[in-house]
């Protein structure tokens, strides 16, 4: 691993990266240099879906700096993607993977992970709709896609598995019949939704949180115009000047500092680079709590649609939508 890339390890032995570079709406055209950039700044780590309809281009990257001749060998690199909602019929499950590896020109991942606990209608249609605009759902049990997932592990085509945006009842449901447990939750995390409960949740059973949208996605298709804007945030302006960093280096300071992994999305490389430049320095206990006292339970992330002239939560209606809960 790379000396500029601190790391936790998972219950399976894996180290994990704590700053990964996400790719979700990292436009085709712009994520192949997004990721050859990264590598080449020392990342380590790079998290995929096959959702973000982008794994052929990372795969391109991939391809010209991983290998036995390249600068980095495969197992240097810690490569994470994402079993999309139309795929949790359990014969679907490997078939996606494959796809997933095909794409990436890779023969395993280090983690795959159920992007959502609830299924779209089964095909190849990623956002299967009805003609006023719902959403056509599949009722698969979560649990019945998790025990296709374990069998990847056994083939050796992904090292570990884990969740993506699952709340803690849904997390003790899947450990409840696994006989190969989730290393990993991968959920929205930031200071404004800093995910204390769900955190100490998963520690205590063992699996380890990636944040995404660790700034507050500042980039996301739906904006309410009075949301609070995390990197405006006074509080971690002042930091930022303290220590001469950014705010968001304050923010992914604060996240890796409590040994949780962040995945910043970027395509510019002085910020891919930036986002790489927080082990150089470390926040006091009191201006950790600071930042942890921020707390909004703000959650950017919610999938929106129009229905009938009005913004609605896209999923909220199906039975296994994670936010319902609290935690």
């Amino acid at each position: 691993m790379s000396a500029a890339c601190d790391f936790v390890a998972l219950h399976t032995g894996q180290k994990m990266p704590l700053i990964g570079l996400g790719t979700w709406k990292s436009e085709r055209g712009q994520v192949k240099e997004a990721v050859k950039c990264a590598l080449s700044v020392g990342y380590r780590h790079i998290d995929c879906a096959a959702a973000y309809s982008n794994e052929a281009e990372i795969g391109e990257a991939f391809q010209e700096c991983l290998g036995p001749n390249k600068v980095i060998k495969r197992e240097d690199l810690f490569v994470t993607s994402k079993l999309w909602n139309t795929k949790h019929h359990p014969e679907d499950v490997e078939p996606a993977l494959r796809k997933t590896l095909g794409d990436l020109k890779l023969d395993y991942l280090d983690l795959y992970l159920m992007h959502w606990p609830h299924a779209f209608e089964r095909g190849d249609n990623l956002f299967p709709k009805n003609p006023d605009n719902t959403m056509r759902y599949d009722y698969t049990d979560y649990k019945d896609t998790w025990k296709a997932m374990e069998k990847l592990v056994e083939k050796g085509l992904v090292k570990a598995i884990g969740l993506s945006n699952f709340n803690s009842r849904q997390i003790d449901d899947v450990l409840s019949v696994a006989t190969v447990k989730p290393a990993v939750l991968q959920v929205e995390c930031h200071p404004y939704l800093a995910q204390n409960e769900l955190r100490a949740h998963c520690q205590k059973r063992g699996l380890v949180v990636t944040a995404y949208s660790p700034l507050g996605s500042p980039d996301r298709m739906w904006k309410h115009p009075d949301e609070p804007v995390l990197l405006e945030e006074p509080g971690i302006k002042k930091l930022a000047e303290k220590y001469s960093k950014s705010p968001a280096q304050i923010i992914l300071r604060w996240q890796v500092q409590r040994k949780v992994i962040a995945i910043p999305k970027s395509v510019t490389p002085a910020r891919i680079q930036q986002n790489l430049q927080v082990f150089d320095f470390s926040l006091t206990e009191e201006e950790m709590n600071y930042i942890g006292s921020l707390n909004k339970n703000w959650r950017y992330i919610v999938p929106m649609i129009t229905v009938d002239g009005k913004l609605v939560a896209r999923d909220a209606g199906h039975p296994h939508y994670p936010f319902n809960d609290p935690y």
